[in-house]
């Protein structure tokens, strides 16, 4: 556990009294450089959290509260009950005040939990230039640059330094050249989501990389994409659009039948009461009124049979309905996503390409073999780019100028007097 920048803030819960001491003496031992670090992204907190329980004089420990948290890419930390809670800028303290004053808020707790905070481990600093081993490093406390020169290896040798400065500009190059690659199939594609989500028959390449020679070929591959999908729900929109058909022929088939069915139960009531008087003068046998009566009986089923079916059929051609519009919602959810997936991409992508670029002009502007060729001396120039407020600063600095968490060291040698 890293300790040097460890802040302990307790909140303002009741407690007795002699655990007030034991929390005092906690605060005033701390470091007065404690209260001024600010954390960032990359940081990584061991949290505890307990009450004191002022009716039941006792603790209570917030074990699913406590533990070990890093400050996300966004600069926030994401607590159980708390919640997604903004940590960048802020120090330790205010995070242990915001904790406890949300749990206790939250809950509607008449002592308010308190939050023990400790920088676990600090976000890394990064160093370049003309140096061995540039790159992220693991920040310890009361790091100066020469410290950090020494963790990447010390000075770059200036015999090794021209070879060196030629690897990593060949080396840059080819990333960027990946990577914009990849960036211009992502504008692409991005264009093509885009123009389904629209409606629209084609695929128009952005304007800012309508003149690249590649893009045809990514357009054409793109459009075939646009058009299989298209062709894929267009099939099935119309096979659904074929049975709605289907149905409504076989409901109106059987409108007609139940039409028919039910003149014929009229022709025979007529009937039956036509050969009812006869039977009751004895003119006609019982046994042809009863089997008018069954006719008419089973005719009046058939009626019911058809008007069923003709339900059906009718429940049958909502589904359908309700497929279709579930299958254009889909497609356009499905797009949505694609398209938030591919500006993701996009743009880390263009993040990296950018570094990237920034390598290859640092590497192409490191000289130091042309100085020794020379005959010259060389001093060293130390400048730290520092995030202050969400925008970076350049700080000119010396061997022993501390280093902070996130900053990143540039080397590079200097001419100086030809002797």
């Amino acid at each position: 556990m890293i300790s040097h920048y460890m802040t302990r803030r307790r909140c303002a819960a009741k407690v007795p009294a002699w655990l007030g001491g034991v929390l005092a003496a906690a605060l005033l031992a701390s470091p007065a450089l404690a209260a001024e670090y600010l954390l960032g992204s990359q940081d990584k907190l061991t949290i505890r959290v307990v009450e004191w329980q002022t009716v039941e004089g006792a603790f209570r420990d917030w074990s699913s509260v406590s533990g070990d948290y890093t400050v996300g890419p966004t600069g926030n930390l994401s607590l159980p009950f708390v919640g997604e809670t903004a940590a960048a800028g802020k120090t330790t303290a205010e995070i242990a005040e915001t904790i406890g004053k949300t749990l206790q808020e939250k809950f509607g707790l008449p002592d308010r939990p308190e939050a023990s905070v400790e920088v676990a481990q600090f976000r890394p600093f990064y160093i370049s230039g003309d140096i061995q081993t540039p790159g992220q490093y693991a920040y310890a406390p009361d790091l100066t640059v020469l410290k950090a020169i020494s963790i990447a290896g010390g000075l770059r040798r200036a015999a090794d330094a021209g070879a060196r400065i030629e690897r990593d500009v060949i080396a840059a190059r080819g990333s960027y050249d990946v990577l914009t690659d990849e960036q211009l199939r992502l504008l692409v594609t991005k264009a093509r989501i885009e123009a389904e989500l629209a409606g629209k028959a084609e695929v128009v390449a952005p304007e800012d990389i309508a003149s690249n020679p590649l893009v045809p070929a990514m357009i054409a591959d793109e459009t075939a994409i646009m058009t299989a999908r298209q062709k894929k729900v267009s099939l099935r929109l119309a096979a659904l659009d074929n049975l709605k058909k289907l149905l409504q022929s076989e409901i109106e088939s059987l409108g007609q039948k139940s039409e028919t069915q039910k003149r014929q139960v009229e022709l025979a009531k007529k009937e039956l009461s036509g050969i009812g008087s006869l039977a009751q003068k004895g003119l006609v046998v019982n046994t042809r009124v009863l089997s008018t009566e069954r006719s008419i009986a089973e005719m009046e089923g058939k009626i019911l049979d058809l008007e069923t079916a003709a339900l059906r059929a009718k429940q049958d051609i909502s589904k359908a309905e309700q497929d279709a519009i579930d299958l254009r919602n889909d497609t356009e959810s499905e797009l949505a996503v694609e398209r938030q997936k591919v500006v993701a991409e996009l743009n880390a992508v263009t993040l990296k390409a950018r570094m990237q670029k920034g390598l290859i002009s640092e590497a192409v502007g490191l000289a130091p073999a042309a100085v020794t060729a020379a005959g010259g001396e060389q001093s060293m120039s130390y400048v730290l780019v520092r995030n202050e407020g969400g925008k970076a600063k350049q700080v000119t600095a010396a061997e022993d100028t501390p280093v902070l968490p996130g900053d990143v060291v540039k080397v590079q040698r200097v001419d100086a007097t030809v002797r």
